[in-house]
């Protein structure tokens, strides 16, 4: 399939992202008190409330706004994830200038140099990624740093080029990653409490997505997409394959790191890091069905 246009998207998912977040709104507001669960659900609504006018507001600018918001999340992202990991000062510059530089790139079709995937444009990732640990001369780490630091250049800002070049499909992705995730907790939620194989954790790494909580992302992520007028069998797959192991890749490098969450910062959501993780997969997973 190709890429849809925004113009197109949009008036299909305002009305649909409007009325979900008034409707849950409400139920959440009218939540008893002996629920144990009702802040932190207040919290979490909030957290979305904010994140998605911003999210279809800036891809609603087109490529400006596109281009901005992939370098808010990119930014933010490299410096939770260079925490996590402990990189060094050089290679959090690396990551921050290809969060800076590989958005607007990417709008250039010149050749494959410009193109986040082209071999050019990889081959020099690949040097600027290991150059910082090379020149420190870190006989101990420099070897896992170097690879840390080209795997982060192709999660986060190669994977947030997506943001611009996808147009109406990004904003279709991202709709359908954020229903994915409510219905991933939903299932995980409703399905624990029966039991049975779809009450399994779905890996050890994180062991609050469940079997039934994958059932219900994909059942989310096929209304997001349905609501964009984006849904095709091979789309859907790959945002819902595309959330669930970005989901997972989260908490294992949090694991690794020893770290609950990337950053305690956003009210209902902990760092950036994590609920970002499941669009990280999902956009390079979405362009190698469409571009």
């Amino acid at each position: 399939m190709s890429t849809l246009y925004t113009s197109d998207v949009l008036p299909r998912i305002v009305p649909v992202v409007a009325g979900v977040l008034g409707a849950s709104g409400l139920a959440v507001a009218c939540l008893p008190a002996r629920v144990a669960m009702r802040r932190e659900l207040r919290r979490r609504w909030l957290a979305w409330a904010v994140a998605a006018p911003v999210f279809v507001g800036a891809l609603a600018l087109r490529e400006l706004g596109a281009s901005v918001l992939a370098w808010l999340l990119g930014l933010i992202a490299v410096a939770e994830y260079a925490r996590l990991v402990r990189l060094g000062r050089g290679e959090r510059v690396v990551l921050s200038l290809g969060a800076l530089l590989l958005p607007p790139l990417a709008l250039m079709e010149a050749d494959d140099l410009a193109h986040p995937f082209g071999p050019r444009a990889l081959a020099l990732l690949t040097v600027a990624g290991v150059l910082p640990a090379l020149l420190s001369g870190d006989a101990a780490r420099g070897g896992e740093r170097a690879a840390r630091t080209v795997f982060g250049l192709l999660w986060i800002p190669v994977a947030l080029t997506g943001l611009v070049v996808l147009e109406g499909t990004a904003l279709a992705v991202g709709v359908a990653v954020a229903f994915g995730e409510v219905g991933a907790w939903c299932g995980s939620t409703l399905l624990r409490r029966l039991g049975g194989t779809l009450a399994r954790p779905l890996s050890p790494l994180s062991p609050g997505r469940t079997r039934g909580g994958v059932l219900g992302a994909g059942m989310g992520a096929a209304a997001g997409l349905e609501a964009a007028g984006a849904f095709t069998v091979t789309l859907w797959f790959a945002v819902l394959a595309g959330g669930v192991l970005g989901g997972l890749l989260v908490s294992a490098i949090e694991r690794e790191a020893g770290a609950r969450a990337a950053r305690a910062w956003l009210p209902g959501l902990g760092g950036l890091l994590g609920p970002t993780g499941p669009l990280l997969l999902a956009l390079p997973a979405a362009m190698t069905v469409t571009l």
